[in-house]
């Protein structure tokens, strides 16, 4: 009974006020027909830090796509720094990029940075994270990611057969999907009484720190039966510590990016599962909703917001994961 209303009520958190960014319906976001900046071929891709794998694939996918377009593509990183961030949309508007996309720094911090590409006349696309402001950004392509928690939480709740005490590790709170990926989880757990949270900490999305800060929660909780991670390098974090502590074998992990090393990780048996983000296909759709603009003025979509569903991976359908964040 509980999967029915965690469901429910993850897809309400998961509803988006989806808008229009001008253009009447069906007609997608409208703009100067020559779109971006006076037919140049340039699209500049900036995004978080490619030594993750997640944003090493989204700045490949969206390369690779812009090339199979005609476009010269230029993959950036600000590392979650807002300055180099705004340093990087700088030098995109005076290399004159066509369109811009970028994986915000900063829900609310980003927000500058968009409307200066903006307000020379270039379009942008937000992809994975988003800014906290509708209206700039001509799309917004993000994982559903109530959706994902929804499914990584059920399956957390399987793995630990219902009962036992776990600990939780967020993402960066500057994130947005680090509170939605909370979020959904307490959702559906919140209805599984004999589940207990007893720790929290935040690891912003980086392995060292996800080690460190279950090493800091395993001795105060030495008896836990889970961790719950807001995403891989986290939980690969996690497991790694677990590991040195000898306690792995009675405690399971759930991760969430659908990354290789996670993937593997599933395939040995020390991840339960892992959520896995279509950031490939999000990437790639950016890349040619901004291409038609360029061309005509208009996304082609009748909606700023753009929400892509999730799918789980473990150990039963891990044979089909055959590429990068890929299921066949």
């Amino acid at each position: 009974m509980f999967r029915k209303a965690a469901v429910a009520a993850a897809a309400g958190v998961a509803i988006f006020a989806l808008s229009a960014c001008g253009g009447s319906p069906g007609q997608g976001s409208t703009g100067s027909a020559s779109g971006g900046s006076g037919g140049s071929k340039v699209l500049t891709v900036i995004v978080n830090d490619p030594a993750n794998p997640y944003w090493k694939t989204e700045g490949d996918a969206a390369k690779a796509e812009g090339e199979k377009l005609g476009y010269q593509v230029t993959v950036t990183s600000h590392k979650g720094d807002t300055k180099t961030e705004s340093d990087l949309v700088d030098a995109a508007i005076t290399n004159k990029s066509a369109a811009i996309l970028i994986d915000p720094a900063n829900a609310d911090g980003s927000v500058g940075a968009v409307q200066k590409a903006v307000n020379a006349g270039i379009p942008v696309f937000t992809i994975n994270a988003e800014i906290n402001q509708q209206g700039l950004a001509k799309g917004q392509l993000v994982s559903n990611n109530a959706q994902g928690a929804a499914l990584g939480a059920q399956e957390f709740v399987k793995a630990m057969g219902g009962k036992g005490k776990y600990v939780e590790l967020k993402g960066a709170p500057s994130d947005n999907n680090a509170a939605t990926r909370s979020n959904g989880y307490a959702t559906v757990l919140s209805q599984v009484p004999d589940m207990k949270l007893v720790a929290t900490e935040v690891a912003n999305w980086d392995q060292k720190q996800g080690h460190d800060k279950m090493q800091t929660m395993l001795q105060a909780n030495p008896d836990i039966q889970g961790v719950l991670a807001g995403n891989d390098q986290m939980a690969l974090g996690a497991i790694a510590a677990l590991k040195e502590a000898g306690k792995l074998a009675t405690v399971k992990v759930g991760g969430f990016d659908g990354a290789p090393d996670a993937a593997d990780s599933v395939k040995a048996g020390e991840l339960s599962y892992t959520v896995l983000q279509p950031v490939v296909a999000f990437a790639k759709k950016a890349v040619q909703e901004a291409d038609e603009f360029i061309k005509t003025g208009k996304t082609g979509v009748d909606t700023e917001k753009q929400a892509f569903d999730c799918s789980l991976v473990n150990k039963d359908n891990i044979s089909k994961y055959t590429s990068a964040f890929t299921l066949s």
